[in-house]
């Protein structure tokens, strides 16, 4: 049984692992090189059923189903309640029809799991899944007056259909109940319940310069001092070759640069779904994604090559090597932040790209910085959605999730692997996650916002809910 357990990396693997070691009574020390958990690549975007990508399988998206609504049974306080909009653009080769075959799957998965357990119905009825919705249908919502506090698909769509172009869009539209993640609420949640932990040690701006393996023992350097602990956990997100090099492990990984731009739309309406444009990634008519925040704050992604992806975004690892090799270009971004003059002109270029379907967005001025980070893939296939965990050696745990859904499944395995409880007992039932204040979740996730230098709009919740 592990008694003493390293975290490399503070973001939502390295956290969510913590807080449930460290509720079984693990003592925990957790390194995170920044200063603040939970400031790698960005998440907004609760994927429960995967249907932003098409080109993924029926088993990936049903297993991204299942992981997000256990993730949303952990962290309940930063679920954004609001249904995603699925349109297809005229110039799309599909059919909206064609998506019904894999909505129609999925609600039924839906439906099987509240039937094994009346704690998933975390979405919904398993029959309000999802929802389509006919232009003549929308035309009719034109003289609607928009809800300040939205109660169905049909009243969520006021806003979308008095914006949307018409001629732009095939016909019908899907309303799908895949909901927001508010990632400064997150940090703000894993952290101040963690801070009441006694048996974890959280080492913010903490880097971790060498680790060893010294006979059951593992050997961890930082730029302050070196300690030794019987359990690894590298949950260093794109820099996780990094240790495994220095354990000689060599593995395949991807590595992907991706931003998220943030504009402000200052006569939108507060209440409004994510919309997502389905397109063909990497091409110039790659998919959009219309992500509403507070206060007329907008996250964008359009998946093409001049905003949200680039040539050099994604690189994979030699065949000698653990650790792709990043640009100059993109190392700086990620250590030192964004040149203003390149985030103005990209975030530009996607409210342009979004402008298309929605006109009045045209006059939407640039936000902030835009939230981005970088992503590892294991293996050698970029379109993967659904990883969680490996165990390259004993008592070592390397943490591979590509959506943050995933975390749930990655912390049963190290649990079951670090032999600190049992198949059958409750881990996320974590009593100091219930008790959190809304007033301090609120506080703590407007100073995450405002050190990581984002407005302070972006860290509510817009649509108070309750799981």
């Amino acid at each position: 049984m592990a008694k003493k357990v390293a975290i490399i990396g503070g973001g939502i693997a390295g956290v969510t692992t913590a807080l449930v070691l460290g509720n079984r009574g693990v003592e925990v020390t957790l390194y995170e090189k920044n200063k603040t958990l939970i400031s790698g690549p960005p998440f907004c975007h609760l994927h429960a059923g995967g249907n932003l990508y098409r080109e993924i399988s029926d088993a990936q998206c049903a297993t991204l189903l299942r992981q997000s609504i256990d993730f949303a049974k952990l962290y309940p306080q930063a679920i954004d309640k609001r249904p995603t909009v699925i349109a297809l653009p005229k110039y799309d080769k599909q059919d909206p029809k064609e998506l019904l075959s894999r909505l129609e799957f999925l609600q039924a998965e839906y439906a099987k799991l509240i039937e094994s357990d009346l704690a998933n119905r975390v979405l919904g009825e398993a029959e309000d899944y999802y929802e389509l919705f006919s232009k003549e249908e929308l035309l009719e919502l034109l003289d609607a007056k928009e809800k300040s506090r939205p109660q169905s698909n049909r009243e969520w769509l006021i806003p979308f259909a008095k914006s949307i172009d018409f001629e732009r869009i095939k016909f019908p539209i899907i309303v799908v109940q895949e909901y927001g993640i508010n990632l400064f609420r997150v940090g703000a949640v894993a952290g101040l319940v963690l801070e009441q932990m006694p048996n974890v040690t959280i080492r913010r701006e903490s880097e971790v310069v060498g680790v060893q393996k010294r006979k059951q023992a593992f050997m961890v350097q930082s730029k302050e001092d070196k300690k030794s602990f019987d359990y690894l956990i590298n949950a260093a997100g794109f820099r996780t070759g990094i240790i495994d090099q220095y354990l000689g492990i060599k593995e395949p990984r991807l590595l992907e640069f991706k931003a998220a731009y943030t504009s402000r739309w200052e006569s939108r309406e507060d209440f409004w779904p994510e919309v997502i444009f389905h397109g063909e990634r990497g091409t110039p008519r790659g998919m959009g994604q219309f992500t509403p925040y507070c206060d007329g704050y907008v996250q964008l992604h359009a998946m093409t090559e001049d905003i949200t992806l680039c040539k050099e975004c994604l690189v994979k690892s030699s065949e000698d090597g653990s650790y792709p090799e990043l640009s100059k270009e993109l190392l700086e971004i990620i250590e030192y932040g964004w040149s203003k003059e390149k985030y103005i002109k990209r975030t530009k270029r996607a409210i342009d790209y979004l402008a298309h379907f929605f006109p009045k967005f045209k006059e939407a001025k640039v936000g902030s910085q835009p939230l981005y980070g970088i992503q590892q893939i294991p293996g050698d296939d970029p379109s993967r959605r659904v990883a969680e965990v490996a165990f390259p050696m004993p008592n070592y745990a390397r943490c591979e999730i590509v959506k943050v859904s995933s975390v749930v499944d990655m912390v049963k395995e190290i649990v079951k692997d670090a032999a600190v409880a049992k198949a059958t007992d409750e881990l996320f039932d974590i009593s100091r996650l219930k008790k959190l204040k809304e007033s301090d979740i609120t506080q703590r996730s407007k100073t995450i916002a405002q050190k990581l230098n984002y407005p302070v709009e972006m860290s509510y919740r817009c649509n108070e809910f309750s799981i």
